[in-house]
C-alpha cells in the first residue's frame, strides 16, 4: 500500500467514525480530493487508490490536468471562485461548479452547457458567517437565487457550498438549517441533496452538522506544493 493509498483510507476511517457518532450512513457522505496544486502524475496515484472525484481551483491547471488525464474516468469539480470569463470553460468541462453566488453567473454556465451533455451540477456559494475575505453570496439572498437558478436549462442545482471561518463549528449547524430551509424554494426538490462543507481540519464537526461532500486536500495529499 503506497502513501496516498493510506492516507485515503484514513481520511475514510473518519468519515466512518464520525458518520457513526452523528448516527448517520457513511454513504450520505462523498469525499472530494482537492488536488490544486498537485502534478498530474499525483491524480493518477489517488485514482488508482479508488478515487474518482477530484477538486481544482485554478482554472488553467485545471485545464491541463483534464487534457492529460482525459482516459481517465474522473468526475472534475471546480470549487473556486468563479469569473465570467472562465464560465465557458467551466461549462464544457466540468461535471460540477461550486462558487456560484450570482444569476448571471449560472445564467452563463446554463447557455454554454452543450445539449449533448449532462446538466452541469452546481452548488450556491454562501458567505455564511460574513467574512469580510470571502467570496459568497449573502445568507438572505440565497432563496431568491435557489428559485431562479432552478428554473435554468443545462444546470442541475444540487444545494450550497460554505467555508467557514476556522473554528466557528456553529457555522455548519448555520448553513444546514439554510440549506433545509430554502429546500421548499426549489423547482426540483429532489435534486437538492448536496452541502458541500468541511475540510481537512474539521470536517468532522462539519458531518456531525449535515455536510454531505467534504472537501480534502491536506489529509489526502500531505502539504500542498507552492503554486507557480
Amino acid at each position: 500500500m503506497n502513501m496516498l493509498q493510506h492516507a485515503r483510507n484514513q481520511v475514510l476511517a473518519q468519515i466512518h467514525t464520525a458518520c457513526q457518532q452523528a448516527g448517520r450512513d457513511e454513504n450520505t457522505v462523498q469525499l472530494l480530493a482537492v488536488s490544486k496544486t498537485h502534478p498530474a502524475e499525483t491524480l493518477v496515484e489517488m485514482y488508482a487508490a479508488g478515487q474518482r472525484s477530484f477538486g481544482e481551483n485554478y482554472l488553467q491547471e485545471a485545464l491541463d490536468k483534464i487534457e492529460k488525464l482525459q482516459d481517465l474516468e474522473i468526475e472534475w469539480h471546480f470549487i473556486g471562485h468563479v469569473q465570467r470569463n472562465k464560465t465557458k470553460h467551466l461549462a464544457e468541462k466540468f461535471a460540477w461548479v461550486h462558487g456560484v453566488d450570482r444569476l448571471i453567473i449560472a445564467e452563463r454556465l446554463s447557455n454554454q452547457r452543450a445539449d449533448d451533455q449532462e446538466p452541469l451540477n452546481i452548488c450556491i456559494q454562501v458567505n455564511i458567517d460574513g467574512q469580510d475575505t470571502k467570496d459568497g453570496c449573502q445568507p438572505a439572498e440565497v432563496a431568491e437565487l435557489v428559485a431562479q437558478i432552478s428554473q435554468l436549462p443545462n444546470i442541475r442545482l444540487r444545494g450550497l457550498m460554505v467555508i467557514p471561518a476556522p473554528n466557528n463549528t456553529q457555522a455548519f449547524s448555520d448553513a444546514k438549517a439554510l440549506f433545509d430551509e430554502v429546500k421548499t424554494q426549489h423547482a426540483h426538490p429532489e435534486d437538492w441533496d448536496t452541502l458541500s462543507m468541511g475540510m481537512s481540519g474539521d470536517m468532522t464537526e462539519a458531518m456531525a452538522a449535515g455536510s454531505t461532500m467534504v472537501r480534502v486536500g491536506t489529509a489526502l495529499f500531505g502539504a500542498r506544493p507552492k503554486k507557480d
